[in-house]
């Protein structure tokens, strides 16, 4: 289904072209992506794909093998996008950030840094402003670990504690979800009734490719 939440085939496949079309300042991982699209679907104002498309790429366009290969690499970042934003919109009880899993001593660890660090670069995309407590104490929980000045008080942490902190990112994420939602929904309520510009099939598509709509996202 076209709406479907992404199967795990489909996020491997999703981690290899983000891996194989990257570059040093790219988006490097289905985790860090999945953080980077949190943050773009809880922020204070919508972020277009014009422009996060080109901050997920590192800001040079990737050239793909085909056509086909380029629109299905950006139907499922599309589809990934809106399955997180649907999920804290509807069921924010079942949202699950993807973490990746690591082993140290035959025990399994979590590893939040990517995720953190893919939420804290959809955040200074959405140029959030500064927040009240409790919100912003949420923020500081993944910025501590997606933020290269927090690496000293990381190196820190003893395993225990480290993983111990990894329980708050899910709920802090969800909580900053909730307020940013409840100030849009005000402020919607509050502004006067507007109609979405919606391109025409000739227009150039909204995602920034410099394709016309028909042959991009209205597929």
């Amino acid at each position: 289904m076209h709406d479907a939440p992404l199967t795990l085939d489909e996020l491997d496949l999703l981690d290899a072209a983000l891996l194989d079309h990257g570059n040093d300042d790219s988006v490097l991982g289905i985790s860090e992506l999945d953080g980077f699209f949190t943050a773009l679907v809880s922020g204070p104002e919508a972020v277009m794909p014009s422009t996060w498309l080109p901050e997920l790429w590192g800001g040079m366009p990737p050239t793909f093998a085909s056509f086909d290969e380029e629109q299905a690499v950006l139907s499922l970042l599309l589809r990934h996008m809106n399955d997180i934003a649907s999920l804290l919109m509807t069921q924010p009880e079942h949202f699950t950030a993807l973490f990746y899993e690591n082993e140290h001593q035959g025990k399994p660890v979590t590893v939040i840094e990517e995720w953190c660090f893919g939420y804290m670069r959809g955040v200074d995309l959405g140029q959030w402003p500064q927040l009240p407590e409790p919100q912003a104490s949420n923020l500081e929980a993944i910025a501590l670990h997606g933020r290269e000045e927090h690496f000293d008080k990381l190196d820190g942490l003893s395993l225990e504690q480290h993983q111990a902190l990894v329980a708050g990112i899910e709920p802090a994420a969800i909580a900053l979800h909730a307020y940013w939602l409840s100030l849009r929904s005000t402020q919607t309520a509050n502004a006067p009734a507007h109609s979405a510009k919606v391109p025409g099939r000739n227009e150039p598509c909204i995602c920034g490719s410099g394709k016309k709509f028909k042959h991009c996202c209205l597929h």
